[in-house]
């Protein structure tokens, strides 16, 4: 039988992964509409923007892909997963920062690092 306070982790983990991946599924989406509402044939700068909010929204998807599955991918794997994926969004949202308009992309960027900080705390 499993104990009370193992079972509160499991819960508090499952949690941490949940939310984790729906702010990967919220940036993913944030993403992609910025990065389709910059000019492909820009500037160079503009053109790694949007390079940046593809990257990010298809790390995000396959992280949030990850981390849903019933899957038995080691927690190092996972681990390596997820830090990937707060680091990419945190250079994205620097790269949005940089643009009138683009504040919610960021924001969602940020949140998602957060939640990815989070679960990460949470793999012993």
């Amino acid at each position: 039988m499993t104990s009370p306070t193992s079972q509160q982790q499991l819960y508090r983990f499952l949690e941490d992964r949940f939310l984790c991946a729906q702010a990967c599924t919220e940036c993913a989406r944030a993403c992609a509409v910025r990065a389709s509402l910059v000019d492909p044939d820009g500037t160079e700068r503009q053109e790694r923007v949007r390079r940046l909010g593809i990257m990010c929204a298809e790390v995000c998807d396959a992280t949030c892909r990850v981390l849903c599955e019933e899957n038995r991918t080691d927690e190092d794997g996972i681990r390596v997963r997820v830090e990937w994926c707060r680091s990419v969004c945190l250079e994205c949202a620097h790269a949005f920062d940089a643009y009138p308009g683009a504040e919610s992309a960021a924001d969602a960027c940020r949140a998602c690092a957060d939640a990815c900080a989070e679960f990460r705390e949470t793999l012993v």
